[in-house]
């Protein structure tokens, strides 16, 4: 079983954050993965930046044109990386996309420099189905724990493959559409794509896109997922206290209380 999202003795699923890295600024990414680990969050999903993004709504394609208009790369997120202090609760889950990050480099080149980083885990986004199988193949023999994706609405052999493939975790994508958009059924199509696809994965299985707050968070828990991903919103509270010249750490940090009960956000559940 991956370690990205341990047993909670309280039902309490998991929890990812997703940002862009350098919004905020790389300078501030120590400051925040400290404070995001003693907040007990479990993973950051920390996106290379990259443009045009298909599956992401305005708040995040800002973000990342921010981050790309202060020029950071692939090469400057491994090496802010390699800067972060460890041992810690919290896993980095680095995201990449396909065409701007991973084919210009070269499957082989950009996996070999992933497993060499201090990245916990891969998720790559836009990975085309032809490339699928020896990316995978490749990514398994390289050691690199993978983030693989599907939604509940997928056809069965794509659940199955993303299922037998996931070694980080499981990425259930809750609906179609773009980040930040509410999930018109409240995560009903969920219950029943967790039950599938815990037949074919023993990762943990964290759903996303639609989670803004504590109560899309008890949704899931009574759905039974193993963890909530928080992007949009996340990435909206960096936003706007950038905007408005305040704490964006402190800002992040009450915004991670919020989403958490009192007990977990302050005192945390040691990994098991």
């Amino acid at each position: 079983m991956s370690d990205f999202f341990a047993a909670r003795p309280d039902g309490e699923p998991g929890l990812a954050v997703f940002l862009n890295a350098g919004d905020p600024s790389l300078d501030m990414l120590p400051e925040l993965v400290a404070m995001l680990d003693e907040s007990r969050v479990d993973c950051l999903e920390l996106a290379v930046p990259f443009p045009h993004s298909f599956t992401d709504g305005p708040v995040v394609r800002r973000s990342a044109r921010r981050a790309l208009a202060n020029g950071v790369g692939f090469a400057d997120v491994l090496a802010c990386l390699d800067r972060l202090a460890t041992p810690r609760h919290l896993r980095i889950a680095l995201l990449a996309d396909w065409s701007h990050t991973v084919r210009p480099l070269g499957m082989d080149c950009f996996l070999a420099r992933v497993r060499d980083s201090a990245a916990d885990g891969l998720l790559t986004h836009g990975l085309p189905a032809r490339a699928r199988v020896g990316y995978y193949q490749a990514a398994h023999q390289a050691g690199i724990p993978v983030v693989s994706t599907c939604y509940p609405s997928s056809d069965p052999a794509t659940r199955v493959e993303s299922a037998r493939n996931a070694t980080a975790y499981l990425y259930l994508v809750a609906h179609y559409g773009r980040s930040g958009t509410p999930s018109a059924d409240g995560f009903r199509l969920v219950r029943p794509a967790l039950r599938e696809l815990r037949a074919d994965t023993s990762a943990p299985i964290a759903v996303g896109f639609g989670v803004r707050g504590r109560a899309e968070i008890e949704a899931l828990r009574d759905v039974g997922a193993d963890a909530a991903i928080v992007g949009s919103a996340a990435v909206a509270r960096v936003e706007r206290a950038a905007a408005e010249c305040r704490d964006v750490v402190a800002d992040l940090a009450r915004f991670v209380a919020d989403l958490r009960s009192e007990t977990t956000a302050t005192k945390g559940v040691a990994r098991q």
